[in-house]
């Protein structure tokens, strides 16, 4: 008995065989993750960036200190055990003294600098993370470099003491001079730089061209930036144990105990990156079986509380969609020039600036990587979670998936049958706890699919960049009048529309939200595409800030009042009169699209190009006119229904007569953003806000409030509210932009508005000619040329509003030029000469 006693003592102290104390593979690093690891870039860039600063520093401090290092340095290997006496005089000592003699004496001479900057691109780019520097063309330009510059430092300073071509240069100059002697050589070289420079730099060589005495019409040419095409992802099906799409291949390993453990997802790319693990002969018979059949594998189900069968979370499959991708720098655009033709018809607007050159895409960044970055550990981990929690409340689901989009990312499940949606719109709280989001966004359901979904913010976010908004096919090749690129919706597609389609557009947010950039990517988008011709602006900018970078193309693309300095607004007063303006401009158009017959400005323009109408009468091309004004609450605050009565006007009428509107506002309240102002601004744009009654305000619906700011914003179009991601210009692009349109010729000055006179200052007085208007003798004499009395005729010649027009024609009523009114016709002239009226004129004054 006793012996039994301590059999089991002995036993009890042996440590029990259980899975639980098995060692975990986990904590072992393997090389190929150690080199993968994100520290260990930063370090190999921060190392980099030294060794670039350290040969710098070695070098420069060479070409000062060679003479007296140099017999120190040719003793080999004792430089670095040397005796007391050898001191050499280099900055960095006797390792910077050795390091510059082998690379200036032993290797390329002045041309080692070109390794300083080598190493600063690879140290940058590994320290940011990021492709700040194109590594493989800075390579290539130092290869070349090294060899080029080295010969000839070794041909211009031959019989020098200092190395200035070093071992290399020397020897591939003399190899020359053998060969094709001293001339030659020199003839050699110098057609190699022209070559480098043409290579590194690219400049343009204009022949000098005559100047034709008869200037021929032209025609516009648009540029266009040509793409690849791309090819359309198959959508993800189940197939067997395995979920494949054009990306990747889903693979899923099985566990034993799937409640204690979830799911392993990996995502194994096709492309040579990551390789996909070894499958045995009969697996591979297995999954060609089964993609012929094509059956999706239903999850397997569990037993709940109420002992219904529903899907176990942890084997429910995630299915990935994925979209097409931009992720090839975008093909440079030739600057187009228009060319002349022969034919005088039909008429061109864009021939007084015929030399005009648009903007190239090489003004614009590319902001790091456009690729969607992918985390399948990320997306596992969500997908456990919104199930678990779902599963909490009681809540079934049948099938769930995930579209990664820039910033965020939209899983979509599939209730169970008798699942009410309204319980998972309820839980939009617990789910972002669960997923400790910033703030998550369910659409409950999603318009046009039988879908719930979740939008999920991604860890790690990509910069849309305008860059390559604008150079992809949907931007170049469109029939718009308008194009505007925003941004990129959730499945990477570019939301690119026609600002004439809205026509007009509201957009609001918090501060420090992404509304000036929004502004600044309309408008860029507009510059990119649009002919001065062809487009106006008005720029509304309370804040005399935001807009300022606009006033170098005063005289290519923007519009003000007669008289006025500045082009760009920025005092109440001179907005109530420029908004009156607009106001009388939208008058004076629909009377020429009256005259003409024509229902809008594209058949006007139209008939107007094949000249069907006449210009003696008042008829000429009308550009578009975009009014932007970036700060709207700071006018109602402080001029009220004076500046609300134009704009709900112009909102109203102004959109067959080619004026559109863009107000942005930080304060999206009802006493701003009042009735009148929303509907007749159906377009509405909200970034993050901070409470969902300002969302209410902006989008007529909640969301806006769960947004996680910096570009990410809701846009109503079509009755649809859509989730993006504003596309980023940065200051400096915006600004090199400007600068390279204003540096181009433009028209003598920028496009007039109707003047505008507040007609309270006229308001009881009586009529006297000793108070003439100020526009008095040029209407006597467009009247007396003209031989037409006609108070719509000095509207639309001299911009003038109907008020003002009908004083100036009664007071030439008073002056004798012209008759009385005969109701619907035309006035009687009673001055038939020229002549005559100035002599009527002179009695007068």
């Amino acid at each position: 008995m006793a012996n039994r006693l301590k059999a089991d003592k002995a036993e009890k102290k042996k440590p029990a065989k259980s899975d639980s104390f098995k060692p975990e593979k986990e904590a072992q690093v393997t090389v190929k993750q150690l080199v993968k690891d994100e520290r260990t870039h930063k370090i190999a860039g921060a190392f980099s960036i030294l060794i670039s600063l350290f040969l710098f520093i070695a070098f420069a401090s060479y070409l000062f200190t060679w003479k007296e290092d140099q017999d120190k340095v040719f003793r080999g290997a004792a430089i670095l055990l040397p005796a007391e006496d050898v001191k050499t005089t280099n900055l960095l000592g006797n390792l910077g003294a050795y390091m510059s003699h082998l690379f200036f004496y032993k290797g390329f001479g002045a041309a080692s600098f070109m390794f300083c900057s080598l190493f600063f691109v690879m140290g940058v780019n590994a320290l940011l993370g990021a492709k700040i520097f194109n590594l493989w063309r800075n390579v290539r330009y130092v290869i070349v470099s090294l060899l080029f510059f080295s010969v000839v430092f070794a041909f211009v300073f031959r019989g020098g003491a200092f190395a200035w071509g070093g071992a290399v240069g020397n020897m591939g100059s003399d190899w020359l001079v053998r060969m094709i002697g001293s001339v030659g050589t020199a003839a050699l070289l110098l057609l190699g730089g022209l070559a480098y420079v043409i290579w590194r730099f690219n400049p343009v060589f204009k022949a000098p061209t005559l100047a034709k005495k008869t200037p021929e019409p032209v025609k516009e040419v648009v540029p266009a930036v040509v793409i690849k095409e791309e090819k359309e992802t198959p959508v993800v099906k189940p197939v067997g144990n395995k979920l494949k799409d054009g990306l990747g291949v889903l693979k899923k390993t099985p566990i034993a105990d799937p409640e204690e453990e979830p799911m392993d997802l990996q995502l194994v790319e096709k492309d040579g990156e990551e390789e996909e693990e070894p499958w045995d002969e009969e697996m591979e018979e297995v999954e060609e079986e089964e993609e012929e059949e094509e059956v999706p594998v239903e999850a397997p189900l569990v037993t709940g509380k109420n002992g219904r069968k529903k899907p176990d979370p942890a084997q429910l499959e995630l299915e990935i969609k994925s979209y097409p991708e931009v992720d090839q720098p975008p093909i440079p655009v030739e600057e187009s020039k228009v060319e002349p033709v022969i034919s005088q018809e039909p008429y061109d607007p864009s021939l007084e600036l015929r030399d005009y050159k648009f903007p190239s895409l090489e003004l614009l960044e590319l902001h790091g990587s456009e690729r969607i970055i992918q985390d399948p550990q990320e997306l596992e981990t969500n997908k456990n979670q919104i199930i678990n929690t779902l599963k909490n409340y009681d809540i079934e689901i049948q099938k769930i998936s995930a579209t990664v989009g820039p910033t965020v990312t939209l899983y979509e499940i599939v209730p169970a049958a008798g699942v009410r949606i309204s319980r998972i719109k309820n839980l939009e709280d617990d789910i972002a706890l669960s997923l400790a989001a910033l703030g998550i966004r369910i659409i409950a359901p999603i318009p046009g699919k039988g879908t719930v979904g979740i939008e999920v913010p991604n860890v790690k976010k990509t910069v849309v960049s305008m860059r390559s908004m604008l150079s992809s096919e949907k931007f170049q090749n469109n029939s718009f009048s308008l194009p505007i690129a925003i941004g990129k919706k959730i499945d990477n597609e570019n939301f690119i529309v026609d600002l004439t389609t809205m026509p007009h557009l509201l957009m609001a947010g918090a501060t420090g939200q992404g509304k000036s950039v929004g502004l600044n990517a309309i408008l860029v988008s507009l510059l990119y595409k649009k002919h001065p011709s062809q487009i106006k602006l008005v720029l509304v900018d309370p804040k005399k800030v935001e807009l300022s970078l606009y006033r170098h193309i005063e005289t290519h693309f923007l519009a003000k009042l007669p008289g006025e300095d500045e082009a760009i607004i920025t005092d109440t007063k001179k907005v109530i009169h420029t908004l009156n303006a607009l106001c009388i401009e939208m008058d004076n158009r629909y009377d020429l699209l009256k005259e003409a017959g024509a229902r809008n400005i594209r058949e006007y323009n139209e008939k107007f190009i094949k000249r069907k109408l006449n210009p003696q009468k008042g008829h000429q091309f009308l550009p578009f006119i975009v009014l932007v004004v970036d700060e709207f609450a700071d006018l109602i605050m402080t001029a009220g229904k004076e500046v609300e009565m134009p704009i709900a006007r112009l909102a109203q009428l102004a959109r067959a007569v080619g004026i559109h509107l863009i107000i942005a506002t930080q304060r999206p309240s009802v006493n701003i953003i009042t009735g009148t102002i929303k509907a007749n601004f159906p377009v509405r744009i909200a970034f993050k806000v901070s409470s969902k009654i300002d969302s209410r305000t902006i989008l007529d619906a909640g969301g806006a409030e769960q947004l996680i700011g910096k570009g990410d914003m809701l846009i109503s179009y079509n009755g649809e509210i859509t989730r993006l991601q504003c596309a980023f210009v940065d200051t400096p692009e915006v600004d090199s932009i400007c600068d390279f349109i204003g540096t181009q010729e433009g028209y003598p000055q920028a496009f007039f508005l109707p003047e505008y006179v507040d007609e309270k200052q006229f308001e009881g007085k009586e009529l006297d000619l000793e108070d003439r208007d100020t526009l008095f003798e040029s209407a006597a004499r467009m009247i007396v040329t003209s031989q037409m009395g006609s108070t719509s005729l000095l509207q639309r010649r001299m911009k003038l509003g109907y008020n003002r027009a009908g004083r100036l024609m009664d007071q030439l009523e008073a002056a004798g030029i012209v008759g009385p009114s005969q109701g619907s016709k035309a006035r009687d002239v009673l001055v038939k000469t020229e002549a005559d009226l100035e002599m009527l004129l002179n009695d007068i004054g």
